[in-house]
């Protein structure tokens, strides 16, 4: 992450339009589930205003009840104030490959007798980016992924192919090797792609390129792009994407 990676992206235009309203997130226990990981991971959130006024701090606590975040805060830094006194304050963290944004309203800086905090309003919409070429993850055999299909040559069979690995922006397919094969370069329209008994949605799929695998595979690896995913699939996708993480990551720690 470099500097410029924390800059907060526009978020509309002269006519009010949100080019980004496919990232947004509005739901309200969206909104506390994504403040409570950054507060549990103790994630760097960076701070900026119009003014160019900057800083970087962590998330303390969040309150749903009250719907009031707080801020680690260093009293003695001018930044402070300067935030407090903006108009237009905009939070920008990274959860792994995610980008997450939000902005801040109702700053207020409290002192207490050891410490002081930056108190903020609960932030009424979210906005997640995850870099396209980044993070793809290995499904979780357990919870069997799969992609159905009908195979382009015989349309009357439903085809149901193990999905190996996903990203946001593509999927890995495994093809058995007792079917007519494909080509790349083909697309493949109306795939439903049912993840886990949480995430299933529909895309086209264009095939990249066609690998062969280890022996005991019994077929071949298909590459795969996702295109025409809606804003709700996306979304869902990546939440999927993030989950798989956690999970793989849990358990190389067991």
């Amino acid at each position: 992450m470099n500097f410029m990676d924390t800059q907060p992206a526009p978020m509309g235009d002269a006519d009010g339009l949100d080019p980004f309203a496919a990232f947004r997130i509005e739901s309200a226990r969206e909104i506390a589930a994504l403040m409570r990981q950054l507060m549990d991971g103790s994630t760097p959130v960076n701070l900026s205003a119009p003014e160019g006024v900057s800083l970087t701090t962590a998330l303390w606590t969040v309150d749903s009840a009250s719907q009031r975040l707080a801020f680690q805060a260093d009293g003695d830094n001018p930044q402070l104030q300067q935030l407090v006194e903006s108009n237009e304050v905009t939070a920008v963290a990274y959860l792994e490959a995610v980008k997450v944004q939000f902005d801040l309203q109702h700053l207020m800086l409290v002192r207490g007798n050891a410490a002081c905090a930056l108190q903020a309003g609960m932030p009424r919409r979210i906005y997640r980016f995850q870099r396209r070429q980044a993070y793809r993850v290995r499904t979780l055999e357990r919870s069997a992924p799969v992609a159905l299909l009908r195979h382009p040559a015989l349309p009357d069979i439903q085809l149901s192919l193990r999905v190996l690995d996903v990203s946001i922006g593509g999927c890995a397919l495994l093809m058995p090797d007792d079917m007519p094969p494909l080509e790349a370069g083909l697309t493949l329209h109306a795939v439903r792609l049912e993840l886990d008994p949480d995430t299933r949605l529909t895309a086209s799929l264009h095939v990249h390129h066609i690998t062969s695998m280890h022996q005991n595979a019994r077929g071949v690896r298909l590459g795969c792009e996702l295109v025409r995913l809606d804003g709700n699939a996306e979304r869902a996708l990546q939440r999927y994407i993030d989950q798989t993480q956690k999970r793989r990551r849990m358990l190389s720690l067991g």
